[in-house]
């Protein structure tokens, strides 16, 4: 695995929009963009490196970004943000070696963010892409809702039940088609997180999405997101899972 930290994706001395690139040893590739979680406040694009390793060994890059956060950033900045680093994937990882698929996902805050890419396209649009474009996505424990720090943001009662213009879930429907996509979710998640993907999956079964195209990975007997480091025997079931969604699609 060769390791290469803090590209500008965009070219401003903002350290909000570096990335770090996890490439493995094969010349073709496909590559997996990850966000990291943190409530859309705090996390660092370092946390890919816990499970970066168990992709390129299974021969997939990754590719981790930062992107602006609260207190210092507000609505949509940090979906504008993702949506540049998914540009700067399709413009340069081929100069890294000969790219199969590009697939955009996140963990949490970051699956929020990936959900939002996937379901409301005027934010890859700017970049002249469409999510038609992304191989898959991997929405992990991602709030489909309008997220608790935007409704914080705007002075509302955090716990609150939202669909509005910044909650994935309220655009869903607009389009005819959407890439295939995974989802993970805990059965000790965070409050309403379990209840909240199955209102997602069961809106794009009402659109009449074709859910063969989508997979739930129900995580038993696990917190939020805990799935990310691996078990006792070494064994990641995130890397596992996804590694194989992605060869898969």
């Amino acid at each position: 695995m060769k390791i290469i930290n803090d590209i500008f994706y965009i070219e401003d001395g903002n350290p909000s929009h570096t990335l770090d690139i996890y490439l493995p040893d094969n010349d073709s590739f496909k590559v997996f963009l990850y966000f990291h979680g943190g409530g859309l406040e705090a996390g660092r694009k370092g946390a890919a490196g816990v499970f970066a390793e168990g992709f390129t060994n299974s021969g997939i890059a990754v590719v981790s970004a930062e992107y602006r956060m609260y207190p210092t950033a507000s609505y949509p900045e940090f979906i504008k943000d993702a949506a540049a680093a998914v540009s700067w994937v399709f413009k340069n990882m081929g100069e890294y070696g000969n790219i199969e698929g590009i697939y955009v996902g996140g963990s949490s805050a970051g699956g929020y963010i990936s959900q939002m890419l996937c379901f409301d396209k005027k934010y890859l649009a700017p970049f002249k892409l469409n999510p038609m474009d992304i191989s898959g996505f991997i929405h992990d424990a991602g709030q489909p809702t309008t997220h608790f720090n935007v409704l914080r943001e705007r002075g509302i009662d955090s716990r609150r039940v939202i669909i509005d213009e910044a909650a994935p879930i309220y655009h869903i429907g607009k389009d005819k088609e959407y890439p295939p996509m995974l989802l993970f979710v805990s059965d000790n998640d965070m409050p309403g997180r379990l209840e909240q993907t199955h209102l997602l999956m069961a809106t794009l079964k009402n659109f009449d999405y074709d859910l063969s195209k989508v997979k739930l990975s129900f995580m038993e007997n696990s917190r939020h997101c805990s799935y990310l480091r691996p078990l006792e025997s070494g064994e990641n079931l995130f890397v596992n899972i996804t590694s194989e969604f992605i060869k898969n699609n």
